[in-house]
């Protein structure tokens, strides 16, 4: 089978007399004014955008030209965006991903030469991945060096298990990795911080799809008490008070259940600390007295 040459023109020497040799890159634009790929695939862009991406070229400062340009390719932002958002964990917003992508998409629209030979859709994708890859590290609060260091412990910590059938030691870590155990020390607790859990992360989805639950939605609020606890508060409330009047049951109410002091009780009640104090006592001894006589009604 004949072997098919591709033309070798990227460059052309320029001698100009009395100066250097000077490089020129040759163009790759045919006969028509077309922009060919350099391999003789077929033109670096789509022949139905083509005048925009000449009327841009001939006026870079023009946003709507950029803009008209960007909005066609918006597609090829989408795809990688939702390809690279596969490979992250749930706590990773792909609308991030996507803006990150679309500023690296202008950025490749400004820089393109359209007669490098090079098609578009495959220059653009190392700026446009750049840029998302970018925004993960940004948003990502650890460095990259301690990201680093973790993962090496990581794969320390498998190898050794793998050898050794158990979970490994410090200084068995610190052995493999060839650093001190201070350091390793360090390492270890410095690495712990990869365990924390963004309150944003994705846990499940409902039946119809319309909400996603976080993690957030799911973590217990200590500072409200569970129905159950509010109930059973509610009967130890009743059985205490059963039989006071009002005042007495405030006091019991405020000092147990509010955790107040007896001076601040008094205050409350306008009473003297001594008073709330000779109060309680006898609230005290009744209470004793009544649970004594009830005791028949706490059997199970």
């Amino acid at each position: 089978m004949p072997k098919t040459k591709t033309p070798q023109t990227e460059t052309t020497s320029l001698q100009v007399p009395g100066e250097l040799q000077v490089d020129v890159p040759e163009s790759f634009i045919d006969e028509n004014g077309i922009p060919q790929q350099r391999n003789g695939s077929g033109p670096v862009v789509e022949l139905d955008i083509l005048p925009a991406w000449e009327a841009f070229k001939a006026d870079l400062e023009n946003p709507d030209l950029r803009n008209v340009l960007l909005e066609h390719y918006l597609p090829l932002v989408k795809i990688h965006s939702e390809r690279l958002w596969k490979r992250l964990p749930d706590g990773v917003d792909i609308d991030d991903l996507y803006s990150a992508g679309c500023f690296g998409m202008i950025n490749a629209i400004t820089a393109f030469d359209l007669s490098r030979g090079i098609k578009f859709e495959a220059y653009c994708v190392t700026r446009v991945r750049g840029s998302m890859l970018d925004e993960l590290r940004h948003m990502d609060w650890l460095p990259r060096m301690v990201r680093s260091q973790a993962s090496k412990l990581y794969e320390a910590t498998n190898v050794l298990e793998a050898h050794l059938g158990r979970q490994p030691t410090e200084q068995e870590l610190a052995d493999h990795m060839q650093m001190p155990l201070r350091d390793m020390e360090k390492l270890i607790a410095t690495s712990s911080c990869l365990n924390l859990v963004s309150l944003d992360k994705k846990k499940w989805s409902n039946s119809d799809g319309n909400k996603s639950m976080t993690e957030k939605d799911i973590v217990a609020d200590k500072r409200f008490a569970s129905p159950q606890k509010r109930l059973a508060r509610n009967d130890v409330v009743r059985l205490v008070t059963k039989g006071l009047n009002r005042s007495e049951r405030l006091i019991m109410i405020l000092y147990y259940f509010e955790e107040l002091t007896m001076k601040e009780i008094g205050a409350t009640l306008d009473l003297s600390e001594s008073r709330v104090s000779q109060l309680h006592s006898n609230i005290l001894h009744r209470l004793k007295d009544q649970l004594d006589d009830r005791k028949s009604e706490f059997k199970i």
